[in-house]
């Protein structure tokens, strides 16, 4: 049995705050389709209440995160765009090691983001 998982992290750089409230989709690339299996929405604290993908649905495989951040700036009174620069973020990574923890974060600002793989 694994005993990996995922969670992630977002930090509003423009505030220099958690993201609070900003919806999380993760995907799984299986043979040529993309599955969703896991929505959730980030607390106070800019993270999830648990793991996006905890032990019991940890494999290995390509997945993708997708940040709804227009949403969030929309929430926050960002004054939107039209298109926004950035709307929808995603991001695709694998998962090689089904016993370790992967740690996606993301420090979003309305024109700029990055990610790593944190601990």
């Amino acid at each position: 049995m694994a005993s990996g998982y995922l969670t992630t992290h977002v930090l509003d750089t423009s505030t220099g705050k958690p993201a609070v409230g900003l919806s999380v989709t993760l995907y799984r690339f299986e043979a040529t389709a993309k599955v969703k299996v896991s929505h959730m929405v980030t607390n106070a604290d800019g993270r999830t209440d648990s793991p996006i993908l905890p032990e019991d649905g940890f494999r290995e495989g390509l997945y993708e995160l997708e940040f709804e951040a227009g949403d969030y700036f929309d929430s926050i009174g960002v004054p939107a765009e039209s298109p926004r620069f950035l709307n929808r973020i995603p991001i695709r990574f694998g998962i090689s090691d089904i016993d370790a923890h992967y740690h996606v974060p993301l420090l979003l600002s309305p024109f700029g983001y990055s990610t790593y793989r944190g601990s």
